[in-house]
């Protein structure tokens, strides 16, 4: 296969997160036979330091004429002053939109290795493995503000059509019935009218799929039983607010939010795929950043845009066999425990990917 890659690395940690992803798509293009062109574009701060717009021209017609998008991550202190009118998180809030990516997935797996490493007891995080499905250019982000004035009164609105939540939900009982056929979908329906109207239409969605069981889960409700016990969700259908909550507080699941990746998916096969976590600027450039969610990341892409499902499974594979080595970046490794830097995960894990190819996939 040939395929175009647009790779935005963005700011502090992204550029050294996104060189271990590459390296990761370099090594599965060499084991499979298969051609991925990347190009290079800029986002967020540093694209506002370029050009003054956090998502250039270019960038925007890059990632259009691509067949997918690998992100670092964006925003930083150099850019945070709130008084400023243009920031670096418009950047991807303005891809997002532009590019027509209304459901963000986020998948949540604990790997058997790290059972040790969230501060969660075993019994609570034994046999994780979720998904959030969060609706993206909708709800409390996109609504109707307005900032502070001298009457000293701000608002943001929380908006959301039926169409909106038509079609996300269908995506998440799709993926259910790929799944284990569960669909918990979360709201806050005792309070808030969108969400009285989202329990309305998501019921009337399920319908549709007889084979996936629905339940309606308040949102506070479901933050308490993610830490109780979150191998009883399948998939979480959230609306934007709600997911971006819900799928940050699931990374102590899973040990860390640097084992999270995310992809943002439209009506075609373009997604944008990126780490959940930050650009932890403290830590930029020191080569300890963990790249296993941005690794995870172009599992993703492979998966959801290119359709190479062995592959994108090769890459996850091969994560689970380096973690169950030994291999810790510093946010897995418990105090004065051994670690490995970012390039030498990025090592490990392509070479693990090499291994599996030789011997054809047997583990």
């Amino acid at each position: 296969m040939n395929a175009r890659i647009a790779v935005l690395p963005g700011d502090g940690v992204g550029p050294d997160v996104i060189a271990e992803g590459l390296k990761t798509l370099r090594v599965v293009g060499e084991v499979y036979g298969h051609n991925f062109e990347t190009v290079e574009q800029p986002i967020g701060g540093a694209a506002i330091d370029a050009s003054g717009s956090p998502l250039p021209g270019p960038t925007l017609a890059a990632c259009r004429k691509a067949d997918a998008v690998l992100l670092g991550a964006i925003g930083g202190p150099k850019w945070s002053d709130p008084g400023v009118s243009v920031r670096p998180e418009q950047g991807l809030l303005d891809l997002r939109q532009k590019l027509g990516l209304y459901a963000n997935l986020r998948p949540v797996r604990l790997s058997p290795a790290l059972l040790d490493a969230s501060p969660l007891r075993s019994e609570c995080i034994e046999g994780t493995d979720l998904l959030v499905v969060r609706e993206l250019t909708g709800g409390l982000y996109f609504g109707d503000r307005r900032e502070a004035g001298n009457d000293g009164k701000a608002f943001d609105t929380m908006e959301y059509t039926e169409t909106e939540i038509v079609r996300i939900a269908q995506v998440a009982f799709r993926l259910a019935g790929e799944r284990r056929g569960r669909v918990a979908s979360i709201d806050k329906a005792n309070v808030l009218a969108t969400s009285r109207l989202w329990r309305r239409t998501v019921t009337s969605v399920a319908a549709e799929y007889p084979d996936v069981r629905l339940e309606h889960v308040l949102v506070d409700a479901a933050a308490m039983r993610l830490l109780r016990r979150a191998s009883d969700f399948d998939v979480l259908l959230t609306a934007n607010l709600f997911g971006d909550i819900l799928s940050d507080e699931a990374s102590m699941l899973a040990g860390s939010l640097g084992m999270l990746p995310s992809a943002s998916l439209g009506e075609g096969t373009l997604g944008v795929y990126e780490p959940v976590h930050g650009s932890a600027p403290d830590i930029a450039g020191q080569g300890i950043a963990n790249p296993i969610a941005t690794i995870l990341s172009a599992a993703m892409l492979l998966r959801h845009s290119l359709a190479l499902h062995d592959e994108a499974t090769a890459i996850e594979r091969a994560v689970d066999r380096v973690l169950a080595a030994g291999a810790r970046t510093a946010d897995l490794a418990g105090p004065s425990k051994p670690t490995v830097g970012t390039a030498e995960m990025g090592d490990r894990i392509a070479r693990a990917i090499a291994g599996d190819g030789r011997s054809g996939g047997r583990t």
